[in-house]
């Protein structure tokens, strides 16, 4: 035998030489497609691989809806591979467990019961478990028997299956896909359903629409798990070549796990990735002294809470290095490679963000646009039915006639044929015809019928007339299916050097508990390990950034004129403590100022560079900060903490009195439809003010108010008339009280977010274009506590009440909408004297 030849036996005995060479590689090539095209790959038009799609399929054929019992997974894999699948049952019950694991699908297609696994552990055997379809499958397979899509025969030529599914929505970019073929792969991210159908819908209407309006819409991935996504550049790259890389990065936050030991909290992990591995990885990284200063770690996840892992810190350590370390080291910080390949007219073809979009509106303009000819078609028969039946139920005794002297069936559809001008059709449908349909309520329903089938077929001829029509119905689908199934964002986007990234048009991104300090970027080398406990200044703006500022001198007012911030605290602390922030619901949550972004001190300080207060510390619906406060006992001994509230409640709290332990208790009790509008440290020697929003303005000593437990409810600070409330409250030191200023704004405009406009990014709050007035407080006289005050400013004409009004150490600061600067005018000697009409709205005064 020669070489590189091999023998063949055939089934007649004979011997025939093969090359080798030639043999190979013809085998390896069908191998190859069979991988590509029957396995591995997705088509780009439903997501979906030939597995999943005969599973939901085969599943929809066997009638397993949302709302009927679960059937065991072993009769789905059983008729999915007798029926459709000639593969083995553990690949089909591989595919149809990841259909129901909401860690791996954004929007999860089967509806599991039982052990279907976690990101750490498989799944039971398919014996013990039980599925059916979900909602969102239904959405893939509706309209299927309407024509709209092509079917070809199984693998034995015994059934029909589709060549792919209608798809009502872009499977393949809200469910990603990974698959390894022969020399090829794909990698493809989730996304957000109610995102990518937005793009989708702006590109139905806007057919040439370009890359960067498309990514206006989406804007990222959207990782079933949430986390962070780190770096941007290459989710573009990936949007526009259809390869790319970024970083997928855990959600973690630092706080007390002990009264003296702090923690870091994990809460969300990056996309795949189980918590057992990581506490795996980051005993590995200890034992061989790569990461320092972590004492224990500890999986407290759980059903109810999501994923929850405490690293304990040891003391001494900064946690933001510490957490570096753990970025760098453990798998809390993975990369993710985009590789959007799929399916297209049945090559793989790599695809960017547009191309994937276009591919799907082409599927989804062909799937309506069959459907319509398809229920077309139907009406037109029904109809062609319903008018032979009215011309024999007019003269339904000639009819009854023909029929009867006829020979057989054959001559009586002749006959009928002949006489009654019918077509074939026709004429068998009226030798069919039950007796009890021939009553004159029969003719009353036909008439109705044919009247129905005749507006829908003209609608139907509308839509297939007209491609703007059958493109508003694709997009209003398109819109049905957003609005049932989307969620909100999950997943926060950043840019490599840890500022937000863009927001898409269609939701908002939701707030999360990052750790703002710890550049995304940075590197180990870049965080210390341990930090200086020097002092610095805590600062919360108008618009809820917080920032901490080195030194203990207090900050520059004067340099608040050149920037855009408005300040509503500041508070002295050291860089390793903790401040308290006072809630508007009567909690004091503390702050870690560690965790707060540090600027540097300038005369012209912007908070711009500091973070949004409410992804430091936990707060619950509806509830926002009004202060900061300090923690430190020797602070609070000299100036217990002053609350104000809007039904007139005051109190000073006792100096020290917390709990050792916790991160936030009630430092007040609330009515039930009361909140706090302020708080600050008041010493026995200050001056309290209060504000109402009828103009009403009381001034007395501190020191009238006795300082109160924190279980305590208050006392009356201010007598109220009937209606009024407490928009506005202040502390002037007695020697301050000549430099301290009140500021009022007049007016009953309140701009509501519908008026602000449509775009969901509106962040409105109130304001006004009423009059502003602004006067010394030294000409308002001091009066008793629990008095009504006196009169702060006279209202203009069309003028109803205070919208916004401040007290405090010149200068005030008015800001617009926009955070820009509101001229304020020259102060006003006159206490009740009216305000000077604005040209600008103010939002807010600090």
């Amino acid at each position: 035998m020669a070489k590189g030849t091999s023998a063949s036996t055939h089934t007649d005995g004979a011997i025939v030489d093969i090359d080798l060479s030639k043999e190979m590689r013809s085998s390896f090539l069908e191998y190859s497609y069979s991988v590509i095209y029957a396995r591995a790959l997705p088509d780009a038009r439903d997501g979906l691989k030939p597995v999943q799609r005969r599973i939901l399929f085969q599943m929809d054929r066997m009638g397993l809806r949302p709302e009927k019992p679960h059937v065991k997974c072993s009769r789905v894999v059983g008729d999915v591979m007798g029926r459709l699948h000639p593969h083995g049952d553990v690949a089909i019950y591989e595919a149809l467990v990841r259909l129901a694991q909401p860690f791996t699908m954004r929007l999860p297609l089967v509806d599991g019961h039982g052990n279907f696994g976690s990101l750490d552990d498989g799944p039971a055997a398919p014996r013990y478990t039980e599925s059916r379809l979900d909602h969102p499958a239904l959405a893939l397979t509706a309209d299927i028997d309407e024509g709209t899509v092509d079917f070809s025969p199984n693998y034995d030529y015994t059934l029909q299956e589709p060549e792919v599914l209608p798809a009502a929505f872009p499977n393949l970019l809200v469910n990603g896909a990974s698959g390894i073929a022969v020399g090829m792969a794909t990698n493809m991210a989730p996304h957000n359903l109610v995102e990518v159908i937005g793009a989708a819908r702006h590109l139905v209407t806007h057919p040439e629409a370009s890359l960067e309006d498309l990514m206006a819409f989406v804007p990222g991935p959207d990782l079933p798990e949430g986390a962070m996504i780190v770096g941007l550049d290459g989710i573009r790259d990936a949007y526009r070549s259809g390869r790319g890389v970024f970083r997928t990065r855990a959600s973690a936050h630092i706080e007390n796990i002990t009264a003296r030991k702090k923690g870091i909290i994990v809460t969300q992990l990056p996309y795949l990735v189980g918590p057992e591995r990581v506490i795996e990885k980051i005993k590995d990284a200890v034992g061989s002294k790569k990461l320092q200063g972590v004492t224990d770690v500890a999986n407290l996840t759980d059903r109810n809470h999501g994923t929850r892992l405490v690293i304990g810190v040891k003391t001494g350590y900064n946690p933001e290095a510490v957490l570096a370390q753990l970025y760098k080291f453990t798998p809390l910080e993975e990369s993710f490679g985009i590789n959007n390949v799929a399916l297209v007219d049945g090559q793989p073809r790599t695809l960017g963000l547009a191309q994937l979009l276009r591919v799907f509106v082409d599927h989804r303009l062909n799937v309506v646009r069959r459907r319509t000819q398809f229920r077309l078609d139907r009406r037109l028969e029904r109809l062609h039915l319903v008018e032979g039946l009215l011309v024999a139920i007019l003269d339904i005794d000639e009819v009854i006639a023909v029929v009867r002297s006829s020979d057989d069936s054959a001559s009586a559809r002749t006959r009928l044929m002949q006489v009654f001008d019918l077509s074939e059709a026709q004429a068998n449908y009226i030798l069919e015809l039950q007796l009890r349909r021939l009553t004159k309520f029969s003719v009353i329903e036909l008439e109705k019928e044919r009247d129905e089938l005749n507006k829908d077929i003209e609608q139907l001829r509308q839509i297939l007339g007209s491609d703007e029509r059958l493109r508003a119905t694709v997009s209003l689908e398109l819109k049905q299916i957003s609005d049932r199934f989307g969620t909100p964002r999950r997943t926060i986007l950043l840019e490599a050097d840890g500022t937000p990234g863009p927001r898409s048009k269609a939701t908002r991104t939701r707030a999360a508990r990052v750790t703002p300090a710890l550049t995304p970027g940075a590197s180990v080398a870049e965080v210390p390990l341990t930090i200086p406990d020097d002092p610095c200044q805590v600062v919360l703006s108008t618009g809820g950034l917080v920032a901490r500022v080195s030194g203990p001198e207090p900050l520059n007012r004067e340099g608040a004129r050149q920037n855009s911030d408005a300040w509503v605290s500041t508070v002295g602390a050291t860089a390793r403590t903790q401040v308290g922030a006072v809630t508007n619901q009567g909690r004091l949550v503390k702050l870690d100022v560690v965790a707060v972004p540090e600027l540097q001190r300038s005369d012209n300080l912007s908070l711009s560079g500091g973070t949004e207060i409410a992804a430091l510390v936990e707060l619950g619906e509806g509830e926002q900060v009004v202060g900061l406060v300090s923690l430190d006992e020797a602070t609070q001994s000299q100036a217990p903490i002053f609350l104000a509230s809007a039904q007139g409640v005051v109190k000073r709290v006792k100096p020290g009195d917390h709990p050792a332990r916790g991160q936030a208790w009630e430092i007040i009790s609330l009515s039930p439809t009361d909140r706090l509008v302020y708080a600050s440290h008041a010493a026995d020697t200050s001056s309290l003010v209060l504000i109402t929003d009828d103009a009403q303005l009381l001034r007395f000593d501190a020191a009238k108010v006795r300082p109160q437990g924190r279980g305590a409810g208050g006392m009356a600070g201010i007598s109220l008339h009937a209606g009024a409330k407490v928009i506005a409250a202040g502390v002037v030191a007695s020697e301050e009280l000549a430099q301290s200023q009140v500021v009022t704004v007049a007016g009953a405009a309140i701009q509501s977010e519908a008026e602000a406009g449509s775009e969901a990014e509106t962040d409105s709050q109130m304001g006004t274009k009423g009059s502003v007035k602004v006067t010394p407080l030294d000409r308002f006289p001091s009066k008793g506590r629990a008095t009504a005050g006196v009169r702060c400013q006279r209202f203009l004409a069309g003028e109803q009440a205070l919208a916004l009004a401040w007290v405090g150490l010149e200068p005030a600061r008015a800001l617009d909408s926009n955070g820009d600067p509101v001229a304020l005018p020259a102060s006003d000697e006159r206490r009740d004297g009216s305000g000077q009409p604005l040209s600008e709205m103010i939002v807010s005064i600090g």
